[in-house]
């Protein structure tokens, strides 16, 4: 039986596992998970989530809080429809590659936009990986009912330079766009 639950530490060791297998080596470490999962949580409400099957984690969804994310230049504010102090942020989502397209990448996301628009936020944004198998993570937040904004090429070359960040597509040089899209919460909850 799989469930949604609130992402708790006791859950880091297979969120890491997880988002390292699906995204690539050194996409994450304990140190940034923790910081990435603290930038969640605004008004005692924690916007992270786990999708579990017989208490094993089988997919996350990490969020930021509006207002609490750093905008950089992959960033397209003046094309945003709501200010950048009610934009939330998601950073980051993986469903276990044997349970994809089951549902649990959408169920992850309304339980984050849920949590998001209790905090106050009004809408999301994301800068989501083009390159995915068949287009498929800008085609979900697509069906969720995101609009595209921009597309950024190279996106995460930086992580790569720097960071050691190890594409699963391109290998030690990332050169994969993405898509910056936003999802209005409006009559979404």
């Amino acid at each position: 039986m799989k469930s949604i639950a609130v992402m708790q530490p006791e859950y880091f060791a297979d969120v890491l596992a997880l988002a390292n297998q699906v995204h690539g080596d050194n996409y994450l470490d304990l140190a940034k998970l923790t910081a990435l999962y603290q930038r969640g949580i605004k008004h005692n409400i924690n916007a992270n989530f786990v999708a579990l099957a017989d208490s094993r984690v089988v997919g996350y969804r990490l969020s930021y809080a509006a207002g609490q994310w750093p905008l950089d230049e992959w960033c397209s504010v003046k094309l945003w429809p709501v200010p950048a102090d009610m934009m939330a942020y998601f950073k980051s989502v993986a469903v276990a590659p044997e349970l994809q397209g089951q549902g649990l990448g959408s169920a992850l996301l309304k339980a984050s936009v849920s949590a998001l628009n209790q905090q106050g936020a009004l809408a999301g944004l994301a800068h989501i990986w083009r390159e995915s198998p068949g287009n498929s993570a800008e085609r979900y937040f697509s069906k969720a009912g995101a609009k595209l904004l921009k597309v950024h090429p190279d996106r995460w070359l930086h992580l790569s330079e720097t960071a050691g960040y190890i594409c699963p597509l391109c290998g030690n040089r990332c050169h994969c766009s993405a898509a910056e899209m936003v999802l209005s919460f409006v009559g979404t909850v």
